[in-house]
């Protein structure tokens, strides 16, 4: 500590600013066990955690920007039919054990990445077609890498593609990233340590990353991960809810942060299954286009978003966030609350209220039950605010919570239930990401999953629109694509969007250089530039 304490006041006489580059160690939970640490058969969210802070990659999405910029690549280019794209790399780069990087690589990660069978999910981002992929070296630092059909947005899904040395004895645990894997206990933690060959610097020339280790300790428990973070054993929450926000925010206001409205939704839908045990009436109504609007318009998601989420929470408009820069369409008009015109279009389509009771043409009474998983108190919540808000129109609502398993059973395989809430968590950006649930053949189109052909007309065009996108070469065809897809979703209701949760997060005020956003990882993407500092509050001297 002396050594140290005289080093800082040399820094302090010299007048300069200086990062503390060593010595230190950044501590956060993983919230499962890591499944794999081969980097070409990530699923889970404790691998892709690994993964991000291991892997070098080619190419990178800017979680701020949400721009795409040059890593082991310094240029590339996609042919105009987008199939193929050629990378020229850098040189003089090398693996955490002192292996040598170039286009050998490249190839052999490519090739093992697209062999069915690995069964790799990130492999299966750039299956647009039947056929061979093939990657060649046309120099050492130079690859060309082609698909048997073109690939939509192919340049920013090598943002998932670690690569993996041709050539090193350790495999997959040699990287390119900022950090390597250098322990593991199972149930107890992970132990990154800084990659001493890692290619990056930092402006003034001082090699990255500035912080020695990474420890993460693996809790699903997010009580005891919050009791940790407020006793400074750990120093960020990635990802929190807005009650623990709200209650970190009482104690320590310069450690939370809400970046706004994240990437991910939540939802309501009705279930349109066919073959699904209900009562025909029942069926009718949740096939009526006007029935969805009226639900929707009952709904107060000002409301939701102020009550259930603490304010941390914005009325959602379709399948896309407004946090997402490129793919959202600006031209979606907001939801507004009005129980006068759902009941006028609950009218066109015979319905009535009857001694407040709302019934239909045959005198049906409208009454249905809302699922959701038990233990999420903000879903369970929302259900019964839905159940509230309906109640003003006649409508009865019934709240029933199940554990996930039946949950997904029932909407997944029985299609057993009326209408459900959950959320997706939207990990990409682009519309690709999203193509299993509105095609209708996707096993995710929940409302009526693995559909022969499209039910509805809108359903068809819906399917014509993604297949466009998926096949279009410029972006501006493929956004043009999606916003009419998100216009038809708002028109035609599916899914009925409830909120956009915001983007909240917990760093302690002696980590420095986080710059939180709504893309994950949200306050660890800059991994490589973040630091302690003794300067900063309630940090040891």
């Amino acid at each position: 500590m002396r050594y140290r304490s005289r080093i800082w006041i040399l820094i302090l006489a010299l007048g300069t600013l200086s990062v503390n580059t060593r010595a230190s160690e950044l501590r956060f939970c993983l919230r499962g066990e890591p499944k794999t640490f081969d980097p070409l058969l990530v699923e889970d969210d404790a691998s892709e955690t690994i993964r991000y802070l291991t892997g070098g990659v080619l190419v990178r999405v800017n979680r701020n920007t949400q721009a795409l910029e040059p890593e082991l690549a310094t240029a590339w280019r996609v042919s105009k039919d987008a199939r193929t794209i050629t990378f020229t790399l850098r040189e003089q780069v090398y693996f955490s054990d002192g292996t040598s990087f170039s286009a050998e690589d490249v190839v052999a990660t490519m090739e093992r990445l697209m062999d069915p069978g690995l069964h790799s999910a990130t492999g299966d981002s750039f299956r647009s077609g039947t056929g061979k992929t093939t990657a060649k070296v046309l120099n050492k630092n130079h690859v060309a890498i082609t698909f048997p059909a073109p690939v939509a947005g192919l340049d920013r899904l090598f943002d998932q593609v670690a690569i993996v040395s041709a050539h090193s004895p350790k495999k997959e645990l040699a990287v390119l990233g900022p950090y390597y894997v250098a322990d593991h206990r199972s149930g107890s933690h992970v132990i990154l340590k800084r990659n001493p060959n890692y290619w990056k610097h930092d402006s003034a020339g001082r090699q990255l990353p500035y912080i020695d280790t990474v420890q993460l300790d693996i809790q699903p428990n997010r009580d005891i991960e919050m009791l940790r973070f407020q006793r400074s054993e750990i120093h960020l929450i990635n990802s929190i809810d807005a009650e623990y926000y709200d209650r970190l925010a009482s104690s320590m206001s310069n450690a939370v942060h809400d970046a706004g409205p994240s990437f991910d939704t939540e939802q309501m839908w009705f279930n349109q299954v066919g073959k699904a045990p209900l009562p025909a009436y029942k069926l009718a109504w949740f096939r009526s286009v006007n029935f969805r609007r009226a639900i929707s318009e009952s709904i107060n998601r000002e409301d939701m978003a102020r009550v259930v989420f603490g304010s941390h929470a914005r009325p959602a408009l379709g399948p896309v966030s407004p946090a997402n820069k490129t793919w959202f369409n600006t031209r979606l008009l907001p939801i507004h609350h009005n129980t006068n015109d759902a009941l006028r279009l609950l009218k066109a389509d015979g319905f009535r209220l009857q001694n407040a009771t709302l019934v239909d043409r045959s005198n049906h009474p409208v009454e249905f039950s809302i699922i959701t998983n038990s233990g999420n108190k903000y879903r369970e919540r929302m259900a019964v605010m839905i159940q509230q808000d309906l109640a003003q129109i006649g409508i009865k609502v019934n709240v029933v919570t199940l554990d996930f398993p039946s949950l997904i059973d029932r909407i997944a395989d029985k299609f057993n239930y009326e209408a459900a809430i959950l959320g997706f968590q939207n990990v990409e950006a682009d519309p690709m990401g999203q193509m299993n649930v509105w095609l209708s053949s996707g096993d995710n189109h929940q409302w009526n999953p693995r559909q022969k052909s499209p039910k509805t007309e809108w359903e068809a065009e819906i399917d014509r629109l993604m297949r466009a996108q998926a096949s279009a070469i410029g972006i501006k065809q493929r956004k043009a694509a999606w916003d009419r897809v998100q216009e038809i979703i708002a028109d035609q209701l599916p899914f009925i969007y409830l909120v956009n949760k915001n983007a909240l997060s917990a760093i302690s005020p002696s980590l420095h250089g986080a710059q939180p956003v709504a893309l994950r990882p949200q306050t660890y993407w800059n991994i490589d530039h973040l630091y302690f500092d003794n300067t900063a509050p309630g940090a040891k001297k």
